[in-house]
């Protein structure tokens, strides 16, 4: 099996629920950050593409269709050279509203607290949870640093990152391989390019800040609770 579809958006433009989408399409399994947690092995893929090597993709994603959020969106261009009949959805949102929610979630959660970071080092030894997790969190810390700079308070230059990232997919992206998605416009666009019925149920909308927060507080309660030595 090989991706039919691949998500270039970044984190915080619906891209979880495309994931919901694309699995009611037919798209399933749908591969995002959430899987990345669930199965921890998976950063070696990511940690080779970022050093420029050449990813067996096709091992990463054994029995999924598509693949969306980060960090696939940032190897987007690997990932589409790989799997050329893939369909690509570029998510979009306006972007005063997206920096508000990316602050709120994926920037506090890749640079955690001194608090959280001496318990994650003094729990290391004793905690498979944050072995196999670390990792990823180092990942995610350097990967966001790479997209949109190290000062994450910048605003203005950070909506400037995001706004030409967006520009690029676009020129990038054969326009017959490419939708420009806001999950506000609902089934009918995304429906109409991957050339299925449009389901009689709503359009998922999910993983608001609060939600995306409940749920790295349920991954930090999961640490906290591993005692395996």
């Amino acid at each position: 099996m090989s991706l039919q579809v691949i998500g270039s958006g970044v984190g915080r433009t619906g891209t979880f629920s495309l994931k919901l989408a694309l699995e009611e399409l037919g798209f399933n399994k749908c591969y995002h950050m959430y899987e990345l947690f669930q199965n921890p092995s998976g950063i070696k893929y990511f940690q080779q593409a970022e050093r420029g090597e050449d990813v067996n993709w096709d091992e990463l994603f054994a029995g999924y269709k598509s693949a969306v959020d980060y960090p696939v969106a940032r190897y987007y261009k690997q990932i589409m050279k790989y799997y050329p009949d893939a369909k690509i959805i570029q998510t979009v949102r306006d972007p005063e509203a997206w920096y508000k929610s990316i602050s709120n979630t994926i920037f506090k959660v890749s640079r955690p607290s001194i608090r959280k970071r001496l318990n994650m080092i003094l729990k290391f030894p004793f905690s498979s949870e944050i072995r196999q997790r670390l990792p990823i969190y180092i990942f995610n810390g350097k990967m966001v640093e790479s997209e949109f700079g190290k000062d994450l308070n910048d605003k203005e230059g950070i909506i400037k990152r995001f706004n030409q990232r967006n520009a690029e997919v676009v020129a990038i992206v054969p326009k017959e391989r490419l939708l420009i998605f806001d999950a506000k416009e609902g089934w009918e666009p995304l429906c109409k390019f991957l050339n299925v019925h449009v389901p009689d149920k709503p359009f998922p909308k999910t993983n608001s800040t609060e939600e995306f927060m409940n749920s790295s507080i349920k991954i930090e309660k999961t640490i906290k609770a591993d005692k395996t030595v």
